[in-house]
C-alpha cells in the first residue's frame, strides 16, 4: 500500500516540501501520496496578502501578519531558491529589497513551475490530529470551509508547516481599556497611511517594531517612539523618532514610561511578538518552544522526537528563510523515503536537541547566531541532493545588511549584493526606498 503523507499549511516551508517530493518524483523515484492542506484560498501563507484582520471570510482567525507596504527587511541574496534563481523568475537580475507583491510572486513561479497545485487542498482547516500507536498512522479531521464538510482521512506521516507568525502575543498594560485612541497587534496592523500626521507608539525593539516604526515614519507619521524592555535597537533613528525604556502605564491618551517621562499618543502598535501555537494537535504531538534557533524537543530541528512519524518545518527563529526551509524539506522527504535512517533511540535524538540548544547559547554575538545557523543549512544540504548553494556567501550578505543599517536604517535597502546562485550583482533599484511610495510590482520592476 502507497504511504500518505499530510503536510498542514501551503506557505513557504509547506511549499518547499511539495517542491522536494516533485524533485525526487521528475527523477524517476516513487513517492509517497502527497496532500497538502491549506485553510486560506490560496497559497503563500504569510506572503498571502489579504486587508482583513480579525476573522476572514468563513469566520477562521486570519492567518497573514502581511502589511500593504512591506517590502523585504532583509537581502534577498540570503533567501533565495538554489533550484530557482531570481534571474530564471523574473528574466533578469532585480534589487536586492523587494517589496511583498514581487517576493510572492517569486515564491509562487516556482511552484507553478512544479506544477503542484492539485496537490493541495484549498480552505481546508486542520481541526485534529491524532496518532494511533496500535496502526502506527496519524487520523487527520480536516473541515472544508468551501462546503462546510468535516472528514477524517489517514496518513503514515504528518508534517506540520502552518508557520508561527500568526498568533500574535498580546500583552496587557494599565489603563490599555481606557486608552482614548488606536491599539493594534503588528499582526492585524496593514496599512501605515492611516498614522499619517498622527504620534504612534511602537511598543517592541525586534524586527517588526523596527520596519513597521519605519512604515510609519516613511508614509507620514508625526513622530515615532518605540519603547524596549531590555535594550533599545539602537540605530540612528530620524528626529522625529526616540527610544524609551519601558511601558509603565497609560493613562487615557497619555504614555507613562519608567524613566518617569510621559507623551500622549493617537496610536499604539504591539511590536511583541508570536506564539507558537497549535490547537489542532494534542499534547503529545504538540511543540512547545521559545522562538529561537535550536527549537525544543526536534531532532535535527525537523523531527519530532516523541514521535518520529511527525515533522515541523520552520519553527527556528530565522537568519535564513527559504532555503533553510528548502534544506528541512529536502531532509524530512529523504526520512521519509527511506534515505536517511532515524535514530531508533529516543534519548539519541534528545542529545542532538540538547547539544544545539547548548551550542546555540554559547554566544548572543549575531554573527554567531547567522553563522549557527547557516552550519545548520549545510549539514542538512550535505544529507541531501538539494543543490549546493554558496552558504557563507549569503552570511557574507546578511553581514553586509547588518552594516548598512547601522550606517543608515532608512536607507539599507539602497544596497546591493551579489547573488550566491548566479553570481550576479543586483542592480540599484531606480528609487531610493523612502521616496518608492508605490510597492506594486510593476512599479517595482520598471527600468
Amino acid at each position: 500500500m502507497t504511504k500518505r503523507v499530510a503536510i498542514i499549511g501551503a506557505g513557504p516551508s509547506g511549499l518547499a516540501q511539495l517542491r522536494a517530493f516533485q524533485s525526487a518524483a521528475e527523477k524517476g523515484t516513487e513517492i509517497p501520496e502527497i496532500v497538502c492542506f491549506e485553510k486560506q484560498s490560496n497559497w503563500g501563507g504569510l506572503w498571502n496578502y489579504t486587508w482583513r484582520t480579525g476573522v476572514d471570510e468563513n469566520g477562521e482567525p486570519v492567518h497573514g501578519s502581511m502589511y500593504r507596504y512591506l517590502w523585504s527587511n532583509g537581502p534577498k541574496e540570503g533567501l533565495e531558491f538554489a533550484d530557482y534563481s531570481f534571474e530564471e523568475h523574473f528574466g533578469k537580475q532585480i534589487a536586492s529589497y523587494p517589496p511583498r507583491a514581487v517576493l510572492f510572486d517569486y515564491i509562487e513561479g516556482r511552484v507553478l513551475k512544479a506544477n503542484v497545485r492539485d496537490w493541495i487542498r484549498f480552505s481546508s482547516v486542520i481541526r485534529w490530529v491524532e496518532y494511533d500507536p496500535d496502526a502506527d498512522d496519524f487520523t487527520v479531521t480536516v473541515h472544508n470551509l468551501a462546503s462546510d464538510h468535516v472528514y477524517k482521512e489517514r496518513f503514515d506521516h504528518v508534517i506540520c508547516a502552518s508557520g508561527h507568525f500568526s498568533s500574535p502575543n498580546v500583552p496587557e498594560y494599565e489603563g490599555f481599556s481606557t486608552f482614548n485612541g488606536r491599539i493594534v497587534h503588528a499582526h492585524d496592523f496593514r496599512d501605515a497611511r492611516e498614522f499619517a500626521g498622527k504620534d504612534v507608539l511602537v511598543v517592541g525593539a525586534s524586527y517588526s517594531a523596527e520596519d513597521i516604526g519605519s512604515q510609519c515614519w516613511k508614509y507620514g507619521a508625526n513622530s515615532i517612539t518605540s519603547c524596549y524592555r531590555s535594550a533599545p535597537m539602537g540605530f540612528a533613528w530620524p528626529d522625529n523618532w526616540e527610544e524609551k525604556q519601558g511601558l509603565v502605564r497609560v493613562d487615557g491618551k497619555t504614555v507613562f514610561f519608567a524613566d518617569g517621562s510621559s507623551k500622549d499618543f493617537d496610536a499604539i502598535i504591539l511590536c511583541t511578538g508570536y506564539r507558537h501555537y497549535f490547537p489542532f494537535l494534542p499534547d503529545d504531538l504538540r511543540l512547545k518552544t521559545a522562538n529561537r534557533l535550536a527549537t525544543a524537543d526536534l531532532y535535527k530541528g525537523v523531527v519530532w522526537a516523541h514521535n518520529p512519524k511527525l515533522f515541523y518545518l520552520g519553527m527556528q527563529d530565522q537568519w535564513f528563510t527559504f532555503n533553510m526551509f528548502d534544506a528541512q524539506a529536502w531532509w524530512v522527504r529523504d526520512v521519509i523515503l527511506g534515505r536517511i535512517a532515524l535514530p531508533e533511540d529516543k534519548q539519541v535524538m534528545m542529545a542532538d536537541v540538547a547539544e544545539r540548544e547548548a551550542r546555540e547559547e554559547a554566544s548572543d554575538d549575531v554573527k554567531y547566531a547567522i553563522k549557527y545557523q547557516a552550519d545548520y543549512v549545510k549539514e542538512l544540504v550535505a544529507e541531501t541532493d538539494y543543490p549546493s548553494f554558496d552558504i557563507d556567501g549569503a552570511c557574507e550578505a546578511f553581514f553586509e545588511w547588518k552594516k548598512h543599517k547601522v550606517e543608515d536604517i532608512m536607507g539599507f535597502r539602497n544596497n546591493s549584493y551579489k547573488s550566491v546562485i548566479t553570481g550576479t550583482m543586483a542592480p540599484k533599484h531606480h528609487t531610493p526606498w523612502k521616496e518608492a511610495l508605490d510597492d506594486s510590482m510593476e512599479a517595482y520592476l520598471q527600468n
